[in-house]
């Protein structure tokens, strides 16, 4: 488990051969620099240490084969997205405290990813830790609603439970305050909440975990219709989200870093 990521929302990681190899790593440097340069791709640098924790810890088998589905009701292994940077987040459509910021986050990432022309090389995928109400449908009216065209998944409690254990992802169904907030697509009350960690997890091209990040979004900017999905507690959120918090700009970074390129804000 990465404690770096536990952040509960409230409803919330000898002297020749010294000489030579020295001379050896300079000019393999200067290559990489004059290579980088040459392309046009400009540096790259990795994720800031304030935002989260660097490691390299590949998935486990029987995850990267466990079925989800996503909004278009199709099955999904998350080996599916080997050969592509995945961009990981945990969500529920019924969240109003940080969700609809994280959305905001993500739709401004995906047009930076396709205005650099890199959207088939990046997956950004969120799977729910609400799965009793996440069921294919309504991660499909969420898409369409939020503008959200990545991919949305869901899978059975079990298979979600495995996926977030393994990521140090905590959630936890609790009551609903009160007065409930509405829901956005059946206009009833809510019945219960999810509190859950906040971040997002950064995986290479062969699945392996390579930076985790805690915290809320910064920054963001929010349409009119993600600004009223949040109540209360998620407008106070948007203005003051509190340490550890990362922003697009550093999301877009942390992606570079495994691109081996830089991606700029759309």
């Amino acid at each position: 488990m990465h404690s770096a990521l536990i952040v509960q929302r409230t409803g919330r990681r000898r002297k020749l051969g010294y000489l030579v190899t020295g001379i050896v790593l300079v000019l393999v440097c200067a290559g990489v620099a004059a290579g980088f340069a040459s392309s046009g791709a400009g540096s790259v640098t990795a994720p800031p240490a304030s935002i989260g924790d660097r490691l390299n810890r590949p998935l486990p088998s029987a995850l990267a084969r466990a079925t989800f589905t996503d909004q278009r009701s199709r099955p999904v292994q998350l080996s599916d997205f080997a050969g592509r940077v995945v961009f990981l987040l945990p969500f529920l459509t019924s969240c109003q405290e940080e969700c609809p910021v994280t959305t905001g986050a993500l739709l401004a990432i995906e047009r930076a990813l396709v205005s650099d022309g890199l959207q088939k090389k990046v997956a950004l995928v969120e799977v729910t830790v609400d799965p009793a109400r996440d069921v294919p449908e309504r991660l499909a009216a969420y898409a369409k609603l939020t503008g959200a065209n990545w991919t949305l998944l869901t899978s059975t409690p079990a298979t979600i439970a495995a996926l977030w254990r393994f990521y140090g992802i905590y959630y936890q169904d609790v009551p609903e305050p009160s007065p409930p907030g509405i829901d956005w697509q059946t206009g009833k009350p809510y019945t219960y909440d999810v509190v859950h960690s906040d971040g997002f997890i950064l995986l290479d091209s062969h699945l392996h975990e390579r930076f985790v990040a805690a915290g809320m979004v910064r920054n963001a900017k929010l349409t009119p219709t993600l600004r009223r999905l949040l109540d209360a507690q998620g407008l106070h959120n948007l203005e003051h989200p509190g340490g550890g918090s990362w922003t697009v700009n550093q999301a877009l970074q942390s992606i570079g870093w495994l691109l081996g390129r830089p991606v700029h804000s759309g």
